[in-house]
């Protein structure tokens, strides 16, 4: 989720890559992972009050423009993360922008 002017506000991941059998999926491991470990950095480290959905096969995470510049660096280290994984995996991952 981005702002025109190209901000992130948070991110929304859905469905299974499909890389491997569940409980084997590395691609969906690292993702998962990357997910968890930038929505908790942003709520319990920089403790910025986010709306955070998990469920099976999908995780959002949206912050208020108020704290853009606070989860800034955290957003777009998931960002590149991500894009390096489409990368090596482009028929198991597409990442997209939605603007709010």
């Amino acid at each position: 989720m981005q702002q025109p002017n190209g901000e992130l506000l948070g991110f929304q991941i859905t469905g299974h890559s499909g890389q491997d059998e569940s409980g084997s999926d590395i691609l969906c491991a690292a993702v998962s992972s990357a997910a968890y470990l930038t929505a908790n950095a942003i709520t319990d480290v920089v403790q910025v009050d986010a709306q955070v959905s998990v469920s099976e096969g999908e995780m959002s995470l949206q912050t208020e423009e108020k704290s853009v510049f606070l989860c800034r660096s955290l957003l777009q280290g998931l960002k590149l993360h991500l894009l390096g994984l489409e990368e090596q995996y482009p028929e198991n991952i597409t990442v997209s922008y939605t603007e709010v």
